[in-house]
């Protein structure tokens, strides 16, 4: 197999749709069609279900990606370490960062590292506070940035500056815009991330600082997405635990409501291995970060 396969595969394998697939890496569908359908042929192994229109990941394509990733990930430190002997800052960064982060507060950053080192392409996955500890640890991406602390002795954790917890509710709910005692939090009900969301770890740790336990509270929804939590808090679903980052644009147009309860600021961690020497491009947008 090429590394342009699994280049196509990954991309496809992320998106689950070959169109989308296909533009994202600026080459044909029929060519992305083409390169997957040779390595299932090849390999006498299906990695998709094609379901109507949709395709999914099989179990054989879900083992399979964490490979492929794995093999792009140390093609790229690769070119990175020649890029690095001749005194070039070039190559390409594998990102990892968790929802808030990648959606809120990484993007002006990763403008700024570009306009300074245009030779550098920065690709960014998305996924929750577990998934970019794994992403780091198992070396498909060089630089993890997590909302939650992570436990895992492989990887070096440095604490930068975050953002602040709030509660929202809709301006219909009956704490809005009031203060609210601790036994009425267990009344609830709750919009919570999902389990492994660094928001969500942080979220409960402020509660039991407060007398509350997770076990109390009246959960009545779990959803993937800082999108999916607001959407259901403005439908009227309960109250929800978000970024101040994602909170601000809501709360200014009027279509979520602050409640009153203090929480602690949270530090954002920038996560690499230990053990993986840092390039030039790494170093440069750690100093920027930091």
């Amino acid at each position: 197999m090429t590394l342009e396969q699994l280049r196509i595969f990954v991309a496809v394998a992320e998106r689950e749709h070959m169109t989308r697939a296909a533009e994202a890496i600026h080459i044909t569908q029929s060519a992305a069609s083409a390169a997957i359908a040779a390595l299932e042929a090849r390999y006498d192994t299906r990695l998709f279900h094609r379901i109507g229109r949709r395709i999914e990941l099989t179990d054989a394509g879900r083992l399979f990606l964490s490979e492929a990733r794995a093999v792009l990930a140390r093609s790229a430190a690769a070119e990175r370490v020649l890029h690095d002997l001749a005194g070039c800052m070039a190559g390409t960064l594998s990102l990892f960062a968790s929802q808030t982060i990648a959606n809120y507060w990484l993007p002006p950053l990763l403008h700024r590292f570009r306009v300074a080192y245009p030779g550098v392409s920065v690709q960014l996955a998305i996924g929750n506070t577990e998934e970019v500890a794994a992403a780091v640890s198992e070396g498909f991406a060089d630089i993890g940035f997590a909302e939650g602390n992570i436990d895992n002795p492989a990887l070096r954790l440095k604490a930068v500056k975050g953002d602040r917890l709030v509660v929202v509710v809709s301006p219909r709910h009956e704490w809005s815009g009031r203060n609210v005692a601790a036994e009425e939090l267990m009344q609830g009900p709750w919009v919570m991330r999902e389990p492994g969301s660094g928001t969500r770890a942080i979220f409960l740790d402020a509660l039991r600082g407060l007398g509350v336990e997770a076990t109390s509270l009246k959960v009545a929804m779990e959803l993937p997405s800082n999108e999916a939590v607001c959407a259901a808090v403005r439908a009227g679903a309960g109250a929800a635990a978000i970024s101040d980052l994602v909170a601000e644009p809501l709360l200014s147009a009027g279509t979520l409501a602050l409640v009153s309860l203090p929480l602690p600021e949270r530090p954002f961690y920038v996560a690499r291995h230990k053990e993986r020497s840092i390039s030039r491009a790494e170093r440069a947008l750690l100093d920027l970060v930091e």
